[in-house]
């Protein structure tokens, strides 16, 4: 990408592409498009050809699509995949007839094998069942990943894949019916000072092994490879570490400075055991991340506290 090439963000008031919007800012790029939901629905095929008609695109970051936490992906699996195939099928579609010289889509660790061999190599992608709890959204993302490398194999089209980890940060959601387990610990330890509260109860046994990337250091690396990876085979993002869920309450706890007990509802799903990313991939290209855990989870703290309010 030159810093004058035109440039289309989706998503960008997300986790993800708010992030890749500032990564983008801060190396100079300098033609950057954006819309939110109430100036493009990435829903409606008609308004989408529109947009692509009109402003053309050179590059494209698909960071668009409907997230959520373990809760949300099982009490709304209809509507995660359904989103989700109509936005990246009006995207990818339309970046190829508009003749977009490169798009990079999003995907999701969570489309490897739910008992995965570990750290999770790309070539595991398709090689045995996935978590139950998020397969509507995995099969969704999936898709995405197909979508890109068939539209590679038939038509020519540069069309880049890449799975990032868990990731929280800047602008994350902290809903606790639909946020991702990061933040949402972030949220119930500090209502929990709010409130006085003794103890705080946690979903799960705390047993399972997650690897977490801020999301800055993502933004980074899409990016990076953006202007450095050209083939259509999936790549890994993450630190290639991983803690236990109950070390990650511990470490938040203490962050937060909260002093009470953590109660574990083991009658509560864990998901998958453990997801820990293999990243040599990425790494022998050049590309590492920054940013520890505890720096990142200080970093997304302070913004929560500064950002958070009633609705939040």
């Amino acid at each position: 990408m030159n810093k004058d090439s035109k440039i289309y963000v989706a998503g960008h008031n997300g986790l993800v592409g708010s992030a890749i919007l500032r990564e983008l800012n801060k190396n100079g790029y300098n033609n950057i498009i954006t819309r939110n939901h109430f100036e493009l629905d990435l829903t409606s095929q008609i308004n989408v050809e529109e947009f692509f008609k009109i402003e053309k695109p050179e590059y494209v970051f698909l960071a668009a699509a409907k997230v959520g936490g373990i809760v949300a992906n099982n009490t709304y699996p209809a509507d995660f995949i359904r989103d989700n195939l109509i936005i990246q099928t009006n995207v990818i579609e339309n970046a190829y007839k508009n003749g977009v010289k490169k798009l990079l889509f999003l995907g999701s660790s969570c489309i490897y094998p739910k008992n995965s061999t570990q750290p999770i190599k790309e070539e595991y992608l398709l090689t045995g069942e996935l978590e139950p709890t998020n397969k509507a959204y995995a099969v969704a993302k999936i898709a995405g990943i197909i979508m890109c490398q068939s539209y590679a194999k038939q038509y020519g089209a540069n069309f880049i894949s890449v799975m990032p980890t868990n990731l929280y940060g800047e602008n994350d959601n902290f809903d606790l019916q639909n946020s991702h387990v990061l933040p949402a610990m972030i949220r119930k330890f500090d209502d929990a000072i709010k409130n006085n509260l003794n103890e705080v109860v946690l979903w799960g046994t705390g047993a399972p092994k997650r690897e977490f990337l801020y999301v800055d250091d993502l933004a980074n690396a899409c990016v990076f490879l953006m202007n450095n990876y050209n083939s259509p085979e999936i790549i890994n993002i993450g630190t290639g570490v991983d803690l236990s869920i109950l070390e990650l309450a511990n470490m938040i706890k203490e962050i937060v400075g909260y002093k009470g007990s953590i109660i574990w509802d083991s009658t509560k799903p864990d998901g998958t055991p453990r997801k820990l990313l293999d990243v040599s991939k990425i790494e022998v290209l050049g590309w590492k991340y920054t940013i520890g855990l505890e720096e990142g989870i200080k970093r997304t703290c302070g913004w929560y506290k500064a950002n958070k309010s009633t609705d939040i």
